[in-house]
């Protein structure tokens, strides 16, 4: 079995511009996801699906010293992730193609 991790990108703006009824209904399409997951045998990590604070939360470490904000000067943050353990790659693309239709895009990275 190999564990993906699914990478959500985001705009805080945009995220930040959203009703509470388009929160609530992209939050639906997500729980309609772990749903399909379930049903074509991909298995989401117990504690492993997870929305991320806005960037403007971040504290950056290096080792010139820590400071707040995000890591990268960008339009785009990573706004949540799924850890998923499957055998087929293929059917788990598939089944990101649901969340894609609330979310910019989802990036699929095996772990190595």
């Amino acid at each position: 079995m190999t564990r993906y991790y699914l990478l959500i990108p985001n705009v805080e703006a945009e995220w930040q511009a959203k009703t509470d009824a388009e929160k609530d209904a992209l939050f639906a399409v997500h729980e309609k996801f772990a749903a399909l997951l379930a049903e074509r045998g991909h298995t989401v990590l117990k504690g492993y699906g997870a929305a991320l604070a806005v960037p403007s939360t971040a504290v950056t470490v290096r080792s010139s010293g820590i400071t707040d904000g995000p890591y990268t000067e960008s339009a785009e943050h990573l706004a949540g992730l799924y850890v998923v353990e499957s055998e087929d790659r293929d059917d788990l693309a598939e089944c990101c193609r649901l969340l894609a239709t609330v979310e910019s895009a989802i990036e699929i990275r095996a772990k190595d």
